[in-house]
């Protein structure tokens, strides 16, 4: 995705956002604010991280991947374009250049397997989108998926339809993946029923934020993870050029620092991750990414047994 207008925008939004209400459940319309949890809780689960192109999670959700696979998750990486409208040169080479940085972000990020779905980049209003949520479902089934982080399904305002498609996409997919006829085929396979029981889902624009996730000590590994993505910018190469050209211009901005790979790391952190110094700002943490979080429910009928149920 080209982030041509993104630092307006993204703070346009953030401000826009509902104010923070840190101690009220993100079941009543309040934000919850989520901290890093002691030990490995979530030992056993399975995350996948799902975007349309290989900047996104880096830019929007890396520091909750960070934590969630600190946490004990198994994380997997699901690409669904080819990205061939967003990098340096001809189709063929751009295509090129973003496999190299979405590999080596999934490397960073340590995930198990990469899925890359290789649709046409900007096209994704054009597909049949039946087929993409069944290629969603089987993976569900297939790496028994429970939870996911990607673009929100209800988020305004959005433009580019490669986000609004895989969002409406992985939303069905992640309740229909726990059906016992859908795809019958899968479970000649070998695959069972799966549901997806967490989502975290973010937005470039205004959404619903009933979720914060305090990210300050995953800040350095958004970091590095977004210098993976030379191809895109304005992660990896944006800093270099800035310094190199204010070299050239007799000028000097001392934020980014005395090379060319402090001035990218720099720059990064400035002006990239601004989102989430703001976010962070207006609820009390020193950087923060935000989400539209479904989390699971408990049956009514068997919370009730298990509150009211007595021996005969």
């Amino acid at each position: 995705m080209l982030r041509r207008t993104f630092f307006a925008t993204a703070a346009a939004a953030a401000a826009q956002q509902l104010r923070p209400q840190p101690n009220s459940s993100d079941r009543d319309g309040g934000v919850f604010i989520e901290r890093a949890a002691a030990g490995k809780p979530h030992a056993g689960k399975v995350l996948a991280l799902i975007q349309p192109h290989s900047d996104d999670i880096p830019i929007f959700a890396a520091g909750t991947a960070f934590k969630l696979i600190d946490e004990g998750y198994t994380a997997h990486m699901i690409r669904v374009t080819n990205d061939d409208m967003a990098g340096p040169g001809w189709y063929a080479e751009t295509v090129a250049a973003n496999e190299r940085d979405s590999n080596a972000l999934s490397k960073v990020f340590g995930c198990q397997k990469t899925f890359d779905l290789n649709y046409n980049n900007h096209m994704m209003d054009n597909i049949a989108r039946s087929e993409l949520r069944q290629r969603f479902i089987f993976l569900f089934r297939l790496l028994k998926v429970d939870t996911v982080i990607s673009y929100d399904p209800w988020g305004h305002y959005e433009e580019n339809p490669d986000h609004y498609v895989t969002a409406a996409c992985v939303e069905a997919a992640a309740w229909m993946a726990a059906g016992g006829k859908d795809y019958p085929e899968h479970f000649a396979a070998g695959l069972k029923p799966h549901a997806v029981r967490e989502k975290y889902y973010f937005s470039r624009f205004q959404q619903r934020v009933n979720r914060v996730v305090d990210i300050a000590a995953m800040v350095e590994r958004k970091v590095d993870v977004n210098l993976e993505n030379v191809a895109q910018g304005p992660a990896g190469v944006s800093g270099s050029r800035l310094r190199q050209r204010l070299t050239r211009e007799g000028k000097q901005l001392p934020l980014l620092g005395a090379s060319d790979a402090e001035a990218n790391r720099n720059y990064i952190r400035e002006f990239v991750l601004a989102r989430d110094r703001e976010t962070g700002k207006r609820y009390g943490l020193e950087w923060a990414e935000q989400f539209h979080y479904i989390g699971p429910e408990e049956d009514p009928v068997q919370r009730r047994v298990r509150e009211q149920a007595r021996p005969l």
